[in-house]
């Protein structure tokens, strides 16, 4: 028959062992919420440089459209579609001559 010592030893080894075991599984858990949290972070991050990309292409698309419109403005190459007004063909500042 197993004394009480022995069974006081059993009995502390395999709370020590639950314990190694419980440590291990929360230290995988902190692993995975850690992977979670940055592959979150990596993703918002992404969307923020896919937007700041696209507000940016639309403001050199705008800037270039401008800069186009001022060049046809000073070669005088202005069409009626466009929709920007121009000082040579505003008649107001171009009256017509009065017969």
């Amino acid at each position: 028959m197993a004394s009480q010592q022995d069974l006081s030893f059993k009995a502390g080894e395999t709370v020590g062992q639950a314990q190694v075991k419980k440590d291990e599984v929360m230290s995988q858990a902190t692993s995975t919420q850690d992977a979670q949290s940055a592959a979150q972070t990596a993703t918002d991050l992404k969307d923020q440089a896919a937007s700041f990309l696209q507000q940016t292409g639309e403001q050199v698309k705008s800037m270039a459209q401008g800069a186009a419109e001022a060049v046809k403005n000073t070669l005088g190459m202005k069409t009626d579609t466009d929709t920007t007004t121009s000082p040579n063909n505003n008649p107001t500042n171009n009256p017509s001559p009065t017969i």
